[in-house]
């Protein structure tokens, strides 16, 4: 059992139930056939390889906060989040169009290398598109399955589904308003902080939080605590990938420099470069931002306009003043005893990993 602090063996935790989970899952896809032995060798390399393992970390101290005990079947629960997660990302790297995650070939890029390799019939790019589709949504059944097979008191789990679903909608929604907002070219910061609410601050924090508490039983005073704490860390949270998105070191986040300028992300630091900007510097975002070909020289403009415009200055603001927010209302949810003290102790940590992205 892990020590309540040891955040360290709570991710190896979660990383033993997903491969004894996708393990499980070998005999269904071979009993279909063996050409399905590609599709699982890409999730566990997906699933296994990485990743920070924040969502199962914020659904079990959710759970411990509201008095729930250190079970094996609570890790399996929240591990769960991890395949959601794995289902989101795929197809937003299939959306956006990126070559990497993680350092390694998007699994879109990775079928259709495969497909290449094999020197099949067709376009690769269009095999590895669809085999992406199937293998994310293959991931959010996955993710159904180990929920509800992780052991939990079955009364438990009816109880948290509401929880589970509207985690999903949102994410769902979410992804949805970010193509919507690069469809539009849309430069209002409060429609880029709605995008980020939805597509990853609320299904990362809020509602991770929100589904460990119910699994435990908990009352609507500890569920209201952790959307005050969680809401405003999940936006400082994508604020900060925001920011890597664009400044970020490509060892550290896996990802080629300036990714999300390429795809036209329409993000809060993009939507206050533009609030900002001279009709030049706006000129050079019209431009620049989703280009594809942008080179590093396109690059470093449009870094150069959102430093100027103060846009990343403005941004790392926002990231500062709702981790100190949401920081404040945990401890006063603590010193209130709606969340157990030493759950909050470890939130507390995560909060300024998270904003940080140290972990």
């Amino acid at each position: 059992m892990t020590h309540p602090l040891d955040v360290d063996d709570l991710r190896a935790r979660v990383g033993k139930a997903l491969a004894a989970f996708l393990d499980g899952q070998a005999p269904s896809l071979d009993a279909v056939g063996p050409e399905l032995t590609p599709a699982l060798s890409a999730a566990q390399d997906f699933l296994l390889e990485g990743g920070k393992r924040l969502r199962p970390a914020f659904a079990y101290w959710g759970w411990r906060g509201a008095g729930g005990s250190d079970c094996d079947e609570v890790v399996a629960a929240a591990s769960s989040l991890e395949l959601l997660h794995a289902c989101a990302l795929i197809h937003d790297d299939l959306m956006d169009g990126s070559d990497t995650r993680r350092g390694n070939p998007s699994v879109h890029r990775r079928f259709a290398a495969m497909h290449r390799g094999e020197r099949w019939h067709g376009a690769p790019e269009s095999f590895g598109l669809s085999a992406a589709v199937l293998l994310g949504d293959m991931c959010l059944v996955w993710a159904d399955a180990m929920l509800w097979g992780s052991g939990l008191d079955p009364a438990a789990l009816v109880r948290a589904q509401p929880v589970y679903d509207a985690m999903r909608i949102e994410l769902m929604a979410g992804q949805y308003l970010d193509v919507l907002e690069q469809a539009v070219g849309s430069s209002s910061v409060e429609r880029s902080l709605r995008v980020a609410r939805y597509k990853s601050a609320k299904y990362t924090i809020e509602r991770p939080l929100h589904l460990g508490a119910t699994l435990a039983g908990a009352g609507p005073a500890t569920v209201q605590a952790y959307t005050d704490y969680g809401v405003g860390l999940g936006e400082a949270f994508q604020l900060r990938d925001d920011v890597l998105g664009v400044f970020g070191d490509p060892s550290e986040t896996g990802k080629p420099a300036g990714d999300d300028l390429r795809e036209g992300k329409r993000t809060v630091l993009v939507a206050e470069a533009l609030t900002q900007a001279t009709p030049a510097q706006s000129a050079a975002v019209s431009r620049l931002l989703g280009d594809p070909r942008l080179d590093a020289a396109g690059v470093s403009t449009l870094r150069e306009v959102i430093v100027d415009t103060g846009a990343l200055d403005a941004t790392e603001r926002r990231i500062t003043a709702s981790l100190d927010a949401a920081l404040g209302a945990l401890d006063a949810a603590a010193a209130d005893g709606c969340i157990d003290g030493e759950a909050a102790g470890v939130l507390r940590e995560l909060a300024v990993a998270a904003t940080a992205r140290s972990v």
